[in-house]
C-alpha cells in the first residue's frame, strides 16, 4: 500500500491560475526597456518559480538595484492591468479541485504554497473565483527565509498545517517547484500543460501529467488508502 496523502499543495500561478504567460511576456516587455534584452525561454529558465526576492536580486545583479526597484514596480502595474483583462483558471482545474473532494480531499487537506505575494495571489485567485477554495491556507515564500527550489516554503506549509511532509503531495509546473518538493521529502505532480518542457519536471518522487483533469486519479493512486477503497 502506497504512503497516505494527508495535504495536497498546490502551487498557484500556472496551477491554479493561468498566469504565467502573462508574467513571462511582462518581464520580456521590461526587459527591453531596461536594457536586458530576454527571450521568454531565457525569462523561463530565470525567473518562473521564483520569489519575487529572487527575481530582484537577478535583475540588481546585473542592471543595478535602483532599476531592480523600478522593473519590481512595473512588473506589478503591467502584471495586474493584464490580469484584469485576461486571466483565467488553468484548464482542468476545476474538474480536479472537485474530483478530489469527492474523494475526501476537502477544504481541511489542500492548500497553497506559492513564490507570489499574498496580495498578487488575493488578486488573481479572486479574479478567477478560486480565492474562497483555499481561504486561510494560502501560504507565501515572502513568510520564510529562502524561496523555491529550498524546501522552507513547503516544510513552512506543513508545518503550519500539522502535516508530516512524508504524507504530502505538491502540484507544480516549474522545475524550482518539484526540486523544492523533492528537497523537502515530498512526493509531487509536475504538470506540463502550460509553458513547462517535461524534461524540467521529471525526476524522484515525480509524477507528470499533461491534464490537470486526471489528479484525482493520480492522488487516490499514490493513497493506499483511498485506492483501497475503491477497491473494496
Amino acid at each position: 500500500m502506497n504512503r497516505p496523502i494527508d495535504l495536497v499543495i498546490f502551487d498557484c500561478d500556472g496551477v491554479l491560475v493561468d498566469s504565467e504567460p502573462i508574467a513571462v511576456r511582462t518581464h520580456v516587455r521590461l526587459g527591453a526597456e531596461f536594457g536586458w534584452p530576454l527571450t521568454e525561454a531565457e525569462v523561463m529558465r530565470r525567473f518562473v518559480g521564483r520569489s519575487t526576492t529572487s527575481i530582484g536580486e537577478q535583475i540588481a545583479e546585473r542592471l543595478g538595484p535602483d532599476t531592480a526597484k523600478r522593473w519590481d514596480e512595473g512588473f506589478r502595474e503591467l502584471h495586474a492591468e493584464a490580469v484584469d483583462r485576461e486571466l483565467t483558471v488553468v484548464d482542468g482545474i476545476e474538474e480536479a479541485l472537485d474530483g478530489l473532494e469527492a474523494l475526501g480531499y476537502g477544504p481541511d487537506r489542500r492548500c497553497i504554497a506559492s513564490s507570489g505575494s499574498h496580495d498578487k495571489m488575493r488578486h488573481t485567485l479572486g479574479r478567477v473565483g478560486l480565492y474562497e477554495r483555499f481561504e486561510g491556507r494560502i501560504f507565501s515564500a515572502h513568510e520564510v527565509e529562502r524561496g523555491k527550489p529550498a524546501p522552507d516554503l513547503f516544510l513552512y506549509a506543513a508545518r503550519s498545517t500539522g502535516v508530516d511532509p512524508a504524507a504530502c503531495v505538491v502540484v507544480e509546473d516549474s522545475r524550482f517547484g518539484v526540486e523544492a518538493a523533492r528537497a523537502a521529502g515530498m512526493r509531487s505532480f509536475g504538470y506540463v500543460g502550460g509553458l513547462t518542457p517535461a524534461e524540467w519536471l521529471t525526476g524522484d518522487g515525480t509524477v507528470v501529467l499533461t491534464d490537470l483533469r486526471a489528479l484525482p486519479a493520480l492522488v487516490a493512486e499514490q493513497d493506499g488508502r483511498v485506492a483501497h477503497a475503491a477497491g473494496n
